[in-house]
């Protein structure tokens, strides 16, 4: 895998992806920046979000749970010094379907914590990372 930055001005940041999609990076006017992107760090839950997301719709999936939607609430908070790490991450997930199992979603919610997902795997070396979830019957 591999990723090119490349300095924009200020304290922006274009991010390129070797899958060929890019993203802008910026930081607060009071840090230099002018606001126009997404803070780095931001970006480091928006990629856990979306590496526990895909595990736990494809686990339903295979599970052959009829998932008609997930949304992954990531909230975090950072130490108070240098460096500023993520201490503590929470990911809520908000599983839509109709007749979904309990029991098939905390499986899938919970693979994705110890087994499937490289990103809150990995962020768990250093942070507390933690998952819960909610059901939302559809019609």
């Amino acid at each position: 895998m591999k990723v090119r930055v490349k300095w924009v001005q200020d304290v922006m940041f274009v991010g390129e992806s070797g899958s060929g999609h890019a993203v802008v990076m910026d930081g607060p006017p009071e840090g230099g920046g002018r606001n126009l992107g997404i803070r780095p760090m931001e970006m480091l839950l928006l990629g856990t979000g979306g590496c526990t997301s895909y595990d736990v719709v494809s686990i339903l999936k295979k599970s052959r749970q009829p998932v008609t939607d997930c949304v992954a609430e990531v909230t975090a908070e950072r130490a108070e010094t240098e460096p500023k790490v993520f201490t503590s991450i929470h990911i809520h997930f908000v599983i839509s379907g109709k007749g979904l199992s309990e029991k098939s979603v905390a499986r899938a919610v919970s693979l994705t914590a110890e087994k499937y997902c490289s990103a809150s795997i990995m962020l768990a070396q250093v942070a507390d990372v933690t998952h819960d979830f909610e059901i939302v019957e559809v019609e």
